[in-house]
């Protein structure tokens, strides 16, 4: 089956990678394996990380691509290929994932939205940062260890503080810039 997709070389993308089984914890159990994937394949195929964050089931990434390239779909093929080589075989294997040689981590599917314009890109991050709150594993944004806050705080482009513990993300009228 193909997807129909946006592919603009060069383009800035919000991407939702999710597991197969969403009450699994693997993805912060062994982030290490992912932090390695996604290393590995950077290596021989660059990308920019502007925006990210590891839940225990799934990650939503905002990344850009080289000026002349547009091929996300290999990256992500190869990220989720290169975990499940370094994750113990532990799951269930349907009999259809497992006649085309699959295995039983990831959801195949994944959510990509192009970045329309700088707006976009600030609600996105913003989406990215507040994430962990939002599904209850922080109190504030800047608890929460696997995302790119904490370089968004260092570099000054967000306060440590930014949307508190509040409830709901409340637009303060702070942005950052990338």
């Amino acid at each position: 089956m193909r997807y129909r997709r946006a592919f603009i070389p060069g383009g800035t993308y919000f991407f939702t990678v999710t597991l197969a089984d969403r009450r699994s914890r693997l993805l912060v159990d062994r982030v290490d394996a992912l932090r390695n994937a996604v290393a590995g394949v950077r290596a021989r195929h660059p990308f920019t990380i502007d925006a990210i964050v590891v839940l225990p089931d799934h990650i939503h990434a905002i990344w850009t691509l080289p000026p002349s390239d547009a091929d996300f779909p290999a990256r992500w093929t190869l990220i989720k290929a290169a975990f499940s080589r370094a994750i113990e075989k532990t799951e269930d294997i349907s009999s259809a994932r497992n006649a085309k040689g699959e295995r039983g981590i990831w959801q195949r599917r994944y959510w990509e939205h192009l970045i329309r314009d700088d707006e976009d890109l600030a609600q996105h991050v913003d989406y990215i940062h507040y994430n962990p709150v939002k599904h209850g594993h922080a109190a504030r944004p800047i608890d929460w260890p696997h995302s790119s806050i904490h370089r968004y705080v260092a570099d000054g482009r967000l306060p440590a503080d930014w949307a508190g513990g509040s409830d709901s993300l409340i637009d303060t009228g702070e942005r950052h810039s990338l």
